[in-house]
């Protein structure tokens, strides 16, 4: 169950919302990242010129895969409850902007801010969530933020905030780590429906 009251929520975006098949090992062989280090990560951590030639590398991936994503279960019937409770929603995503913005037009995601990893320091980092919470003069900790992987948790975490795991019935060994741990959006919208 919650923890806290709940006055916001914050969503990842691939396998949270949406759809991705990105495939990072197929991806980080053909930049050069080895397999157990992070991507961003290691496309940050080089040299200006070899970064202008990685970066639109990964970031053509990422568009090309974003054109193919669909919506996923219950993401329709949980954001319009939130829409009905009225309570503030925005995306978190280590996305780049351009894809981003892509799988929410082409699945009309109704979430008002989109924050990729153009904007703030991406997950792990709790930067994303403290603004958010700042711009809504909402403390951390009864805000909400729901993801499918670690770095979402870790975010959470590290935020201070309330975090559901999302895991499509998959046995995540990180999942004691989050506060609510559900296998698809539908019951994370039976949750809030019965605790407001």
């Amino acid at each position: 169950m919650l923890t806290n009251k709940l006055s916001a929520v914050i969503f990842d975006l691939d396998d949270t919302l949406v759809s991705s098949s990105l495939d990072f090992t197929k991806i980080k062989k053909s930049l050069g990242c080895p397999l157990d280090v992070d991507l961003l990560d290691f496309v940050n951590a080089k040299p200006k010129a070899q970064r202008d030639v990685i970066e639109p590398q990964l970031i053509g991936y990422e568009i090309s895969e974003a054109m193919d994503s669909v919506k996923l279960d219950g993401a329709d019937d949980l954001l319009a409850l939130l829409h009905q409770l009225k309570l503030p929603m925005a995306i978190v995503t280590r996305n780049c902007r351009e894809a981003a913005l892509i799988k929410m037009e082409n699945n009309n995601l109704n979430i008002p801010i989109v924050i990729s990893r153009e904007e703030h320091k991406a997950k792990p980092a709790p930067d994303a969530l403290l603004f958010l919470a700042e711009q809504w003069q909402i403390k951390p900790e009864n805000i909400l933020y729901v993801g499918d992987f670690l770095y979402d948790i870790q975010a959470a975490i590290n935020a201070n905030t309330m975090s559901c795991l999302v895991t499509h019935g998959k046995s995540l060994d990180y999942a004691d780590l989050a506060t609510l741990v559900v296998n698809e959006l539908t019951d994370l919208c039976q949750i809030i429906e019965n605790t407001m």
